[in-house]
């Protein structure tokens, strides 16, 4: 297995291993529209562009692109990117977020328009939007989710005022659906929901705080309107710059990209743990009509790698692509023995060793797929890190990663350390770091 270096990720100093992830207020502009709790910061694509010496006039590839960290950090430098993601929440931010052809004073307008006809309408309710109200309405009144609907969220995760004022603001924007504004409008609700407007708490894992009994929707929402078109008169002219962003599965890329036509790739796969990321944006996925049902959940979580015991399925077969592999065996063995030892019996538990191999399986077939869209030369960072969520059993991402893509024909250039966190279960520091790969060409 690969031996990790020390060398950090970044020359420049970041501080505390808690800062080198948050986002500086100088990269804020355009992805703090709506990001991932978990989201890598935009310092690190800076960093990787630089060291991969990336030209205007070369493709940069995330095929984990979330809510869009590189592709967005590539538009502001004036780099053609590509990102694909799975995530129907994460790729509606990805395309908002890289799509810088409104303009900002008419979008301004027209969601000032949608907060007078929404404040007109709770007004008839007797509802003031910045006055809590919560003692004085009918409960029984208010609008509120389907049933099925409410069933795919986190309980308590919204008050019932709250959540009535926001589906009144969503009846106002989904009625302007036609205007080019449309999509910006939907991205800043999404964001207040989970900033303001909901109960939720993330720390990095979703959780469910304190209820509030109202809140006020319309500000929220405005401020982040306004934040947008302020983002927008900076870095509008540079709404040329190509770019794309592709709801797709990041194991069938060369389905979606043409062959050869990536120069690097700058990406953070999942980790191989429980961390289901669909549950941290479960609130405003739902509420703006992304997922509707439960079917709808596991249809797109189908199209995910497996990176938890909640999307794994019957018939998943990518173990079968590092069948051969050693050291993941011995691994999903450990963990295996560890589970019988102690005596844990869960369904979920059961499927700690094969969610395990279906990981790295899945990651083998990404990377072979991978090879039929890269430039020979093409340089690759994949941020990972170290998991010991399986019942205490080390899992070193990184070396494994090493050694599949070594195994496929990628040249292994390093490792490096790009911060420690503390681990939960275990409280032992776990490394995160990037993987730095080169692709040769086929022989």
């Amino acid at each position: 297995m690969l031996q990790t270096g020390t060398k950090p990720a970044a020359k420049r100093n970041r501080g505390t291993n808690g800062d080198a992830n948050k986002l500086s207020p100088a990269d804020r502009a355009i992805h703090d529209w709506y990001r991932f709790v978990l989201s890598f910061p935009p310092h690190l694509v800076q960093d990787y562009l630089k060291r991969f010496q990336v030209e205007e006039d070369q493709t940069v590839l995330d095929p984990f692109c979330g809510t869009g960290t590189t592709v967005v950090e590539c538009k502001k430098r004036g780099i053609s990117a590509i990102g694909v993601e799975a995530h129907p929440m994460a790729h509606l931010a990805g395309l908002v977020k890289t799509d810088w052809t409104v303009d900002p004073d008419e979008l301004l307008e027209h969601a000032n328009i949608i907060a007078r006809e929404t404040a007109d309408e709770l007004a008839r309710d007797q509802i003031d939007d910045d006055k809590d109200c919560a003692t004085r309405v009918d409960l029984e009144k208010l609008k509120h989710l389907s049933v099925e609907c409410a069933g795919l969220l986190l309980s308590r995760s919204i008050s019932p005022l709250p959540l009535h004022k926001t589906l009144v603001l969503l009846g106002r924007i989904q009625a302007r659906s036609g205007s080019q504004c449309h999509k910006y409008e939907l991205l800043a609700l999404a964001k207040a929901l989970v900033s303001v407007i909901g109960n939720l708490h993330f720390g990095p894992e979703v959780g469910v705080g304190p209820p509030k009994r109202d809140v006020p929707v319309l500000s929220s929402w405005l401020r982040n309107i306004e934040l947008m078109a302020e983002d927008l008169v900076k870095f509008g002219p540079l709404w040329s710059v190509p770019s794309s962003v592709i709801r797709a599965d990041a194991r069938e890329l060369v389905s979606v990209i043409r062959s050869q036509s990536v120069d690097a790739v700058i990406t953070s796969p999942p980790y191989p743990n429980e961390k289901d990321y669909t549950r941290t944006t479960r609130l405003e996925s739902v509420i703006l009509g992304l997922i509707r049902t439960k079917g709808e959940l596991k249809a797109f979580k189908r199209t995910l790698l497996r990176s938890n015991t909640r999307n794994v399925y019957k018939g998943d077969s990518d173990d079968q692509w590092i069948r051969k592999n050693r050291d993941i065996r011995e691994i999903a063995d450990r963990i295996e023995a560890r589970r019988v030892a102690l005596n844990k019996t869960s369904g979920f538990e059961r499927l700690y060793p094969r969610v395990t191999k279906l990981y790295f399986g899945g990651m083998a077939r990404h990377l072979a797929g991978l090879r039929d869209i890269l430039k020979p030369g093409a340089r690759l960072a994949y941020v990972v890190g170290d998991q010991a969520s399986y019942l205490r059993v080390m899992i070193r991402t990184g070396s494994l990663l090493a050694d599949i893509a070594s195994e496929l024909g990628y040249e292994v250039l390093g490792m490096d350390l790009f911060r420690t966190r503390l681990a939960t279960a275990t409280k032992e520091q776990l490394r995160e770091e990037v993987l730095l790969l080169r692709w040769p060409g086929k022989e």
